[in-house]
């Protein structure tokens, strides 16, 4: 059995998983701002689990990381900075833990689901922006910490950050609506027009031959799809093909399954 930690901005998922990638239980609760808070509900939540078979657990984390250390530098929208979180929850798991950024895992999962495709660019849209490139199924270590969403670009005549306007919060702040309330065309076509400024730098850079869409937006793909692929199309040249655009398949729960196949394949099957 393996357990998946996915802690973002302003909830925490936490999974187990069986030997074959199924969810068994999962539990949720607010992240708190304080560290220290935030890894006592973990506890609290993770004694209402069946974990006494463990493997190992992954945990994914909004933010930078040191793999080495397994410390937690700086966490986005959390204000959390040097906290020795590997260390943390395997005192708490009593297994072996492996540390990594959300959207690196998230790629993972989502690449594992398209075998035609070696080179995966996986952009969550969230909270924030965040960008995982995966290689043959691997986190690709020469981007493992990218940051596509503090990528700075012109926007109303300033330098600011890709996710200030094309992220969940920025569409929120923006038509004030989420992004499961908006229907309109028009309105699709502007959220269109910020995300296809940035993913065109991106596909310049990493040339990826797949680009998934998850996080919070992606439930509503179909309507963004249409827009997007236009604008990217009439960006392309020779040497700037553009790739093929898909939905994330599990959107809401890519982190944690990508938390088990990253366990799993340092840990194996066996203690």
């Amino acid at each position: 059995m393996y357990l998946g930690i996915d802690v973002g901005g302003t909830k925490t998922l936490i999974a187990t998983l069986d030997n074959s990638g199924v969810i068994l239980e999962r539990q949720k609760f607010p992240t708190d701002k304080t560290y220290s808070d935030w890894l006592q509900h973990l506890a609290d939540f993770v004694a209402k689990m069946s974990t006494d078979s463990l493997v190992a657990c992954g945990v994914a984390v909004p933010g930078r990381i040191d793999r080495t250390l397994g410390i937690g530098m700086a966490m986005g929208n959390l204000p959390w900075h040097n906290v020795p979180v590997q260390k943390d929850v395997q005192k708490l798991v009593g297994c072996p833990v492996v540390l990594e950024n959300d959207a690196n895992v998230a790629g993972l999962s989502e690449a594992m689901l398209v075998k035609h495709y070696d080179r995966v660019l996986y952009v969550t849209i969230g909270t924030g922006i965040g960008t995982g490139i995966i290689n043959h199924r691997m986190i690709d270590s020469d981007f493992a910490d990218t940051e596509g969403g503090k990528m700075l670009l012109e926007h109303n005549d300033k330098l600011v950050e890709w996710e200030s306007f094309a992220s969940g919060r920025a569409i929120y702040q923006r038509f004030g609506k989420q992004a499961r309330d908006i229907t309109d065309t028009a309105t699709w076509e502007a959220i269109a027009r910020n995300l296809a400024l940035g993913l065109i730098d991106l596909i310049a850079v990493v040339q990826p031959q797949i680009i998934i869409i998850g996080g919070g937006v992606a439930p509503y793909y179909e309507h963004l799809e249409p827009p997007l692929k236009k604008i990217l199309d009439s960006y392309a040249t020779p040497l700037v093909p553009i790739p093929v655009l898909k939905q994330a398949e599990r959107p809401e729960d890519a982190v944690v399954y990508g938390c088990y196949d990253l366990a799993k394949s340092m840990y194996g099957t066996t203690r």
